[in-house]
């Protein structure tokens, strides 16, 4: 009998008292740490996809620059990315920016930044390709509406003039999409 009731003790719970992981994503923009903008506004399944897709925009970012610019971007970016107890993602947003792998840190650099056509640089149909495959993008995610999310949540920790040095670096439609985040 699908309308019996065996356990008649149990009290009714209200469900707007349970606390739901989703309000958390409710939190105002300007009061969410760094990763969380990237979880929340590039639609991750986890911090630590977050944290992994950042990892390769930075990456390619860092390849259309020059040392010069790739060092005065670090020196703005010393906030703590998340607030959190877990070790795995106890770092600051500079953490994310440097390279974790060490020779591909060094040659990005010693080399010239990899400007212009496809063939010899970075142009942005090359730098949505490179992010969407280096990243592991879920298949749901579009690579702009991902792209976006870490623009958006890098420009809120960089200065003005910082923010405009990067769109320089950029190709047409993905300065597009950092002038829109």
């Amino acid at each position: 009998m699908p309308d019996q009731t065996f356990r008649a003790n149990i009290p009714e719970v209200d469900p707007s008292e349970i606390e739901d992981t989703r309000t958390q994503r409710a939190i105002a923009q300007e009061h969410r740490s760094f990763l969380e903008k990237v979880l929340v506004q590039g639609g991750f399944a986890d911090l630590y996809d977050a944290r992994d897709f950042t990892e390769v925009v930075f990456r390619v970012m860092r390849d259309l620059m020059t040392t010069d610019a790739i060092n005065r971007v670090e020196a703005e970016l010393h906030r703590e990315a998340v607030p959190t107890d877990e070790k795995a993602l106890q770092f600051e947003v500079a953490d994310l920016w440097k390279d974790s792998n060490p020779i591909v840190g060094f040659l990005s650099r010693i080399r010239q930044p990899l400007r212009g056509p496809a063939p010899i640089g970075i142009d942005s149909n090359l730098f949505l390709t490179r992010v969407a495959n280096e990243g592991a993008l879920p298949p749901n995610v579009p690579a702009e509406q991902a792209v976006k999310a870490v623009f958006s949540a890098t420009k809120d920790e960089l200065s003005q003039e910082r923010i405009q040095e990067v769109a320089g670096w950029l190709p047409d439609r993905v300065r597009e999409l950092w002038e829109q985040a």
